[in-house]
């Protein structure tokens, strides 16, 4: 197990005396709550917590995409995307053409001004636009002709190779793929693909039922049927392999997000929507890229939608959910709360800035 003085060494080393002073002293705190057995407060003197910025919006956003420290953007219900560029100072907001109706569930965004939105719903509501301005114009490049297909999330490798998925079409999930940063789509081969459980579905609730990790590596979420499954792909979606975990699943259950900080090592959250307070079988980590599953020795105090790795300390992650957010230092084996605001979604940069969104427009910024 990681102790505190070695995730302390972390900071230290992948720091150096290079970066910015901000993330070092939030790498710190970070590690000071999450390992001191003291309260947050006692933490170098502050509180770890999400600090809310004024989006003007009443959106839910469960679609969140951190570029950098200055760039985020968000999307969600009435065909809302919001993006800041100066780290959330301000907010702009644009839709893609009629989307009002529908909600955009998932967004990926590669700098300030280029991004992918995706909406969801039954047949033609699902759809994936796209735009290099900044949101000022949107192109429509995938609607969904397929009456029983329904986009849940959508991830991408790098700036041109990404994946979207869809709830099961004649038995197996669906898997559209793109090879030009999200201009066009494919939907792939289904003949690796393992067949579905009945019931089973993705939960579209904060833009992670699928994730990724390196070039190649896909895992995509699952519940609704009599497991909680996670399937993961080596190659970029055209293959699949399937493991059971130890989430519960039903209707209302199963895994709604994972993250992956190498091919290997990932974390599961989940629980049950319909039961926000009850922690029974709500999370579950991996070390050996989702073939098996094993509980920990403390979970989150509720059903979690999203979950992050905080960049450059291997073994911290954030999760997040409608009855509060959790934190753990030790490769997911115990959590501790930190803040008890609602959210849905949960993303951080890779220059160690994190965010999350939710419902009423609500945005924060991970500070202290």
């Amino acid at each position: 197990m990681c102790g505190c003085s070695d995730l302390f060494d972390q900071v230290r080393l992948v720091y150096g005396p290079g970066m910015k002073r901000p993330f070092i002293l939030s790498a710190l705190v970070v590690v000071a709550v999450g390992c001191l057995a003291l309260p947050a407060s006692a933490a170098h003197g502050h509180d770890l917590t999400w600090r809310l910025s004024s989006t003007g919006s009443d959106a839910r956003l469960r679609g969140l995409s951190v570029v950098s420290d200055k760039v985020v953007w968000a999307s969600g219900s009435g065909g809302a995307v919001l993006r800041s560029i100066d780290g959330g100072r301000t907010w702009s907001r644009s839709s893609p053409p009629d989307t009002a109706a529908l909600e955009l569930r998932d967004v990926e965004a590669f700098d300030a001004r280029t991004a992918v939105a995706m909406s969801i719903g039954p047949g033609d509501q699902s759809r994936l636009f796209r735009t290099n301005d900044g949101g000022a114009h949107w192109v429509e490049a995938y609607r969904n002709a397929e009456p029983t297909a329904f986009f849940d999330c959508m991830a991408f490798f790098d700036r041109q190779h990404g994946l979207v998925l869809s709830d099961p079409v004649d038995g197996k999930f669906r898997v559209l793929s793109t090879e030009d940063g999200g201009r066009s789509w494919a939907v792939l081969p289904t003949d690796r693909m393992p067949a579905a459980l009945d019931g089973e579905f993705a939960f579209a609730a904060s833009g992670q039922c699928v994730s990724v990790s390196g070039s190649r590596d896909a895992w995509i979420a699952t519940g609704g049927g009599a497991r909680a499954r996670v399937l993961h792909s080596s190659d970029r979606g055209r293959s699949w392999t399937v493991g059971d975990t130890v989430l519960a699943s039903n209707a209302s259950a199963g895994v709604f997000a994972t993250a992956f900080r190498d091919r290997d090592h990932g974390i599961a959250v989940g629980g049950d929507y319909a039961k926000p307070d009850g922690a029974v079988d709500a999370l579950g980590t991996t070390r050996d890229g989702g073939r098996t599953w094993r509980k920990p020795a403390s979970a989150p105090q509720g059903y979690r939608s999203g979950v992050t790795w905080y960049p450059f300390l291997p073994t911290v992650a954030v999760a997040v959910g409608p009855t509060g957010s959790d934190l753990t230092v030790d490769d997911g084996r115990t959590w501790r709360s930190f803040d008890k605001g609602s959210f849905d979604t949960v993303d951080c940069a890779s220059d160690g800035s994190c965010w999350a969104a939710g419902e009423h427009g609500r945005v924060a910024r991970l500070g202290f």
